[in-house]
Parts: C-alpha cells; structure tokens; sequence
C-alpha cells in the first residue's frame, strides 16, 4: 500500500511531496491500525486559508495479482480495498491526520538523506 502526501500552497506556493509503501516499513502493524483509524468519509470540506498549506492524502492498495502483481494481503484490504483521496487544509490537519502527514514526511525524508544526519556537509 503507497501512501502519497502532497503539500501545497503557503506563502511562496511550493509543493512537497512525500510517501511511504507501508508493506516496506519494519513497523507496518502500526501505519495499519493509524490507516484504520482515519476517517475517509468523514473530512469536511473546507477551503484553505490564504498563505497557509493544503494537504492532499492518497492511499492506494497494491495492485491485485490479476492486474500483474502480488496479491493484497488480508490485512491491507481491512484497512483500504480501494484508492482512497482527501484534502485537507493546514488549520484542520490535527489529531490522526496530523500523525500521518508527520509519520509519512519524516519516513521518507529519512529514506532520502544520503548522509547520517550528524556529519557535516561540504567538507567543514
């Protein structure tokens, strides 16, 4: 299961975007129970405020092995059978949305950073 978080807008307008493949992390019982606990179909919408972040949150299942690839475990498919999409501005991102965004962001700026973090960069 992809999970995709993408950050758009604030001041200068910039887009981030971060993700995880949850099957890949050591602790993916706890990204599960955290993908169970959100509530899809229950996010209001409601327009971002000016110079502040919008948050768009995709999770998307495997693809099943009749499309070509291995098949959803059981436990993917209690948590999501299909792809699943909010957005969700900064000033409503709290409580397990909040977790994830952080969880997702931090997981994959660690895969990203080539050099341990507490080495100095440019030779000084």
């Amino acid at each position: 299961m992809k999970v995709t978080v993408t950050r758009s807008g604030g001041f200068a307008g910039l887009a981030r975007r971060w993700q995880v493949f949850v099957e890949r992390e050591p602790d993916e019982d706890s990204w599960i129970l955290l993908l169970r606990q959100l509530p899809w179909d229950d996010v209001a919408e409601e327009p971002a405020q000016p110079d502040r972040y919008l948050y768009r949150i995709n999770c998307e299942p495997r693809p099943t092995a009749q499309e070509g690839s291995p098949e959803v475990s059981g436990r993917e498919e209690q948590v999501i059978a299909e792809p699943r999409e909010v957005v969700i501005p900064e000033q409503r991102l709290t409580g397990p949305w909040r977790e994830l965004v952080d969880r997702v962001r931090e997981r994959d700026e660690q895969e990203r950073e080539p050099y341990p973090a507490n080495l100095p960069r440019n030779g000084g």
